[in-house]
């Protein structure tokens, strides 16, 4: 399995935002959802390495997030919630410092592999300020799958896309979700619906659902995943 978690649970104080919960996820793209405040984000991060679970354990790759964080984080791609850019930085400079970063052997021609791939050719010359919400969430999404890895945690990556947009990002992930394993966070069913194979719903720090999309409808006859989540999470 690319991820194994096993009792992954956080406190923060006598708050429990993530209680106990276990899941493996494998090359297709995961669906991870739940409302405000479930625990998706907090998940999210013990997973890349960027919090430390309170107990139990995660792995990605076979690494431990905890003990060897730095091979975790050379598999993974994160695009947070947040999506925190340089926003003085041109998108290929940008592009280029990320290389940089990861020590790509031939970063020139990978980054024009990923400007392509994400749709970012018209806006590549500009800084990244001047980008709209749109543009600024495919730069994210192009420094995330820059390094080729094995994992992408993807928190909201379609925030800000206009329709046009939704089709291309949409198929990216699908396309990538072949190869690679997918984490996908989003409050879109449709989202989920066009590219994902795997759902977890996860409510107050627990996993309610854990289901192929197809087993997870089958199992809450004539409802529509909307419905779905809304009975599983009220």
């Amino acid at each position: 399995m690319s991820i194994t978690v096993e009792g992954l649970t956080k406190h923060y104080g006598a708050q429990k935002a993530v209680n106990g919960i276990s899941f493996t996820a494998q090359p297709g793209v995961l669906g991870f959802l739940g409302p405000n405040g479930a625990g998706k984000s907090t998940t999210m991060k013990m997973l890349t390495g960027f919090i430390p679970q309170t107990s139990g354990s995660a792995s990605v790759c076979g690494f431990d997030t905890v003990k060897q964080t730095l091979e975790v984080r050379r598999c993974i791609g994160y695009l947070p919630e947040s999506n925190p850019l340089y926003t003085d930085m041109y998108v290929k400079e940008a592009l280029g410092f990320v290389a940089n970063i990861h020590q790509l052997h031939n970063p020139g021609q990978r980054i024009a592999e990923v400007i392509e791939q994400t749709g970012l050719q018209p806006e590549q010359h500009k800084k990244i300020g001047q980008l709209s919400k749109g543009y600024r969430q495919r730069v994210g999404l192009a420094q995330a799958i820059l390094h080729n890895p094995q994992v992408l945690i993807l928190d909201e990556p379609t925030s800000g896309l206009d329709p046009n947009q939704l089709v291309g990002i949409r198929q990216l992930i699908r396309d990538l979700g072949a190869t690679k394993t997918v984490i996908l966070s989003t409050h879109i069913m449709q989202e989920v619906e066009a590219t994902c194979s795997q759902v977890i719903i996860i409510n107050k720090g627990n996993i309610v659902a854990n289901n192929s999309l197809q087993g997870l409808k089958a199992s809450h006859e004539g409802k529509s995943l909307e419905d779905i989540f809304i009975s599983l999470t009220n």
